[in-house]
């Protein structure tokens, strides 16, 4: 299992608490590159593992702690995924848009990312895995709590995993895959919604795509090192006048 340690202050915590608040291509050809098992994949939750989430006061500060994060999620190959040797033939443009245009309105999300992106993510999240993000749901909008271990992104809701722990389960994943990134400078991403009722999927494709921003844009960035690393400083208010959403 994957041991993971950070501390949040309660500040942090208690700052996002109090704002938590069709175009479908066919490629009757190229689209025989994907496995079956795509359009039969279950939607499997990853249980979350280790201890709940527990406060313990220093002196005058109380800090929160997250013992421990989401236990890793076991990679599926992406040879389950897609026909590698045919693939390996596409351009890495029209290998990406068949990707994307695949997944689309099937409960899953396609994207893929350039490789040298794809480090910078991987270097910044080795050093910060944990931040915040708020979703909109029509007149305001749910906080979700997200864990970065490359390959794979994790999101749950903040509220169902400080108040379940154990118990709690991933509403959306993401897995990255690096086969095609020397060869094509190609990361393939697929995102699974674990559950239709917590997201739809265009809020899980906002969310994937707000989080790559939040790890990639040097401004957007230093948030996230304050919610991980200097947690007294942090306000969700920033992360919502980042995203231009309204104070709830």
């Amino acid at each position: 299992m994957l041991r993971v340690a950070a501390r949040l202050s309660r500040r942090a915590l208690s700052s996002v608490r109090s704002h938590s608040g069709t175009y479908q291509a066919t490629f009757p050809i190229k689209q025989s590159l994907f496995t079956s098992s795509v359009q039969r994949a279950p939607r499997v939750g990853h249980c979350v593992s280790g201890d709940i989430l527990k406060s313990v006061s220093h002196g005058s500060h109380t800090f929160s702690s997250f013992a421990s994060g989401f236990s890793p999620l076991k990679h599926k190959p992406l040879e389950s995924l897609i026909d590698i040797e045919r693939a390996k033939h596409q351009t890495p443009e029209d290998l990406a848009q068949i990707w994307d245009d695949f997944h689309l309105g099937r409960g899953h999300i396609g994207a893929s990312m350039k490789t040298k992106l794809y480090h910078l993510m991987e270097q910044r999240a080795a050093d910060c895995r944990y931040f915040v993000l708020p979703v909109w749901k029509g007149s305001g909008y749910t906080t979700m709590f997200m864990q970065v271990q490359m390959p794979h992104i994790l999101f749950t809701g903040l509220e169902d995993y400080k108040a379940r722990g154990t118990q709690a389960a991933p509403y959306f994943t993401v897995s990255h895959y690096k086969e095609f990134a020397e060869t094509k400078d190609l990361v393939l991403i697929r995102g699974d919604i674990v559950f239709a009722s917590k997201l739809t999927d265009s809020e899980a494709k906002w969310l994937l795509e707000t989080a790559q921003s939040f790890y990639l844009n040097d401004t957007r960035y230093k948030l996230v090192e304050r919610f991980n690393k200097k947690t007294s400083e942090f306000d969700f208010k920033d992360v919502l006048r980042a995203l231009d959403m309204p104070m709830m």
